[in-house]
């Protein structure tokens, strides 16, 4: 029996490995991908779908940032996915969080040409019938999306799939390089391999990536629904606890301010590494979070207390009590020397992995890269890293 033979063999079928089996399906090119599950459960698919352009660092984060962002809008209308595009708030609770929106709107914003407004109090409590009026102003972000990926993920492989793509579930791969793919699934050869294994760091090309150190965090998720029959949540809400953790503004002087008074007031919330996201699904409820517990693998028990805490706070902002419908881990790859790496493990196989929470607001625009390099006449090589931001997404 002959082997079987693909331009490209994408090992993963995550978001990650679907933005390289789409980038090379739009060039016309054979292309298999290979999930070990019969739906990829990582990352993907338990996070907030959140594609979060305005709290981009400078530079390479914010250019794929911006670039996912058109590829998502064309990705969606192509698979038949829900997306929302009106944007993001994020909430000031206190005056210093307003200070440092207000800081960051007023300087990087402008430099950065980052679509966003400040809205004052009274504008904030126009919104949403007044229900946050309790905040003292807000950031609003335009350029943000947010995507169910429960739903999109699937969509994607369906639509991949009608555009030629051979899709292999369950297919445990244990060699992938020299242009040679062996699986439970049979044995291929490419052209170009590209392994995108989320957080699997063991299965494949240890030694490799073994170099850039990597490690996982784990975070505590919830999904609820607000106890306010009124509450009707059209975009995803950040606060500005979210200001420590994303590259856009973690490093801006108040930042260490807030930091601060944050660690003396709550200290908890930064020894957890918590701070507030809610995004709405398409059904009207809400995902809340998140926390972060940093380590070599992802522990499998739960600390109620961190939820309690992200219930608090959620409860807080929304101005009304949640009923809890799910709770879950999500778990994706941290600290490693940027927050992503693109190692070449043989002239024709490439492993890229995420080191922060930032896959699905960059994701397909790294694998647009990766394609475009290899395939693109003129197109420079890929990006190795992005610049390591402050602080861990």
């Amino acid at each position: 029996m002959n082997t079987q033979h693909y331009d490209v063999i994408v090992v993963g079928g995550g978001i990650l490995g679907m933005a390289h089996a789409w980038a090379a399906a739009r060039r016309k090119l054979s292309v298999a991908v290979l999930e070990r599950s019969h739906q990829a459960q990582g990352a993907t698919i338990r996070n907030f779908g959140q594609v979060l352009v305005t709290g981009q660092a400078p530079g390479i984060m914010m250019d794929l940032a911006r670039q996912s962002r058109g590829l998502w809008l064309e990705l969606a209308e192509q698979a038949g996915f829900h997306v929302r595009s009106n944007g993001s708030l994020v909430l000031a609770r206190n005056h210093l969080e307003l200070e440092l929106l207000e800081d960051f709107a007023q300087g990087r914003a402008q430099e950065e040409n980052v679509a966003c407004k400040m809205l004052n109090g009274k504008e904030l409590a126009s919104l949403f019938d007044g229900r946050l009026g309790h905040h003292h102003g807000a950031l609003q972000g335009f350029d943000d999306l947010q995507i169910y990926s429960r739903d999109a993920l699937p969509a994607i492989t369906s639509s991949l799939q009608a555009m030629g793509v051979d899709v292999y579930t369950q297919a445990h791969v244990h060699y992938a390089q020299e242009g040679q793919v062996h699986s439970s699934a049979g044995n291929f050869t490419a052209n170009s391999i590209f392994v995108c294994p989320g957080h699997d760091y063991s299965s494949l090309h240890r030694d490799l990536l073994d170099t850039v150190k990597p490690s996982v965090t784990r975070l505590q998720m919830l999904k609820v629904r607000a106890q306010d029959t009124g509450w009707a949540l059209d975009r995803p809400l950040l606060t500005g606890l979210s200001c420590l953790h994303y590259g856009a503004f973690s490093d801006l002087p108040l930042a260490d301010t807030l930091r601060e008074q944050v660690q003396q007031r709550h200290g908890v919330l930064l020894d957890q590494g918590i701070h507030l996201l809610i995004s709405p699904t398409p059904e009207g409820d809400l995902i809340i979070g998140d926390s972060h517990d940093y380590g070599l693998q992802a522990s499998p028990f739960n600390q109620e207390d961190t939820d309690q805490y992200l219930l608090a706070l959620a409860e807080t902002v929304l101005g009304c009590p949640v009923q809890v419908l799910q709770r879950w881990q999500g778990v994706y790859g941290a600290k490693g020397p940027g927050p992503f790496s693109v190692l070449q493990a043989d002239g024709s196989t490439q492993v890229t992995v995420m080191h922060t929470g930032l896959g699905m607001t960059t994701g397909l625009a790294i694998g647009e890269r990766n394609i475009a390099a290899r395939y693109d006449c003129s197109v420079p090589p890929p990006c190795r890293s992005g610049k390591a931001s402050a602080r861990d997404n």
